[in-house]
């Protein structure tokens, strides 16, 4: 079995490794009639190419990735569309403080999420039905991969301008209902098209208006367990000719997605419910299943001081250096607007 864990340890660069993992993947899934794993190499090199030569019928998922790292200059004319609505926000809220935040998902995080979903796909499928999913409909599972390209963001009303801590935070939610309400149509004017949740994380929220109501997943009104809140919405860059993810969170829900429980509780839940789904099924009678899970877990125990990779150094699974977007995601813009009024209440 090809794991991209086979990679890491040659000093290459992040797109060596990846020209060879899809090289041998490609390979591999051919010589085994491994349907699966050609899945997985369209899929990847699939968003790439519509980024760089937008061309479905020569397509390679991990050749994608590497594309994307390689030539982003779309990157450019996307992120300008974005600090648009940062000018917005900022001439329409002069007292919050915000950021702006791009990235690409990272190299490791794009593979182990991958093979998630195709862990998670036939797990669910065998408890409903007691069988396994055809190579089609898990096929078309994969195709909800949308967020290698996301911004977030992420509002924060200073304690100068509302000292009660419980009516800042609710103004802060309010607050960011209401951009919620505005970005959709903003955007749309701008050459994306925001796609539709499917009712996954359905908004029941009074704050969030009825037409766009549809398009996010709201998981302020649907908490996670582990606390994580936040918006997400959907676009189709029409430009670019691929999709990118909006998240908006205050600040204290950013705090615990990246420094609280959903950061730190989230990776043992995550490694508890794997090993249920292992249990669930028999080892041996799903080839996808298996392989995707023995991918997942190997990322999962990956010690990345042992790492060799260009551009890449750790000191422990904490403190990284990561030059080259293979633990962490590639920074696309960085905006920060601090209030304008340090001294005024807001009536």
């Amino acid at each position: 079995m090809i794991t991209l864990n086979d990679y890491l340890y040659s000093g290459d660069t992040v797109f060596k490794i990846l020209k060879k993992y899809a090289h041998d993947l490609q390979e591999s899934a051919v010589s085994n009639q491994n349907e699966v794993d050609l899945i997985h190499c369209r899929f990847l090199m699939q968003i790439m190419d519509l980024l760089e030569h937008n061309d479905l019928l020569h397509s390679d998922f991990l050749l994608q990735i590497k594309e994307l790292l390689e030539h982003n200059d779309f990157l450019t004319a996307q992120s300008q569309q974005i600090r648009e609505f940062y000018k917005y926000m900022a001439k329409e809220y002069p007292y919050l403080s915000f950021a702006f935040k791009g990235r690409i998902k990272s190299l490791i995080r794009a593979e182990a999420k991958f093979n998630g979903y195709v862990v998670e796909y036939i797990y669910d499928y065998y408890e409903k039905h007691a069988t396994y999913p055809s190579v089609v409909e898990l096929g078309e599972k994969l195709n909800c991969f949308r967020d290698l390209i996301a911004y977030r963001i992420v509002i924060s009303m200073p304690k100068c301008h509302v000292k009660d801590k419980k009516e800042r935070e609710n103004q802060e939610i309010k607050y960011l209902y209401e951009i919620a309400n505005v970005l959709k149509d903003f955007l749309e004017e701008r050459g994306f098209t925001a796609e539709p949740a499917g009712g996954v994380k359905k908004s029941t929220s009074e704050l969030l208006r009825e037409e766009v109501r549809p398009y996010y997943r709201d998981y302020i009104t649907n908490v996670d367990p582990d606390g994580y809140r936040s918006l997400h919405i959907t676009f189709f860059d029409n430009s670019a000719k691929c999709y990118m993810e909006m998240q908006l969170r205050t600040k204290q829900m950013d705090d615990i997605a990246e420094i609280g429980p959903a950061n730190h509780l989230g990776y043992e839940k995550k490694q508890e419910s794997e090993r249920r789904r292992r249990d669930a099924i028999p080892k041996g009678e799903c080839i996808y299943f298996d392989e995707a899970y023995e991918r997942g877990m190997q990322l999962q125990q990956l010690e990345l001081k042992n790492l060799d990779v260009n551009m890449f150094a750790a000191v422990n699974n904490s403190l990284i250096n990561d030059g080259c977007g293979l633990y962490r995601g590639r920074l696309i813009l960085p905006y920060e607007h601090l209030s304008r009024f340090q001294n005024d209440l807001i009536d």
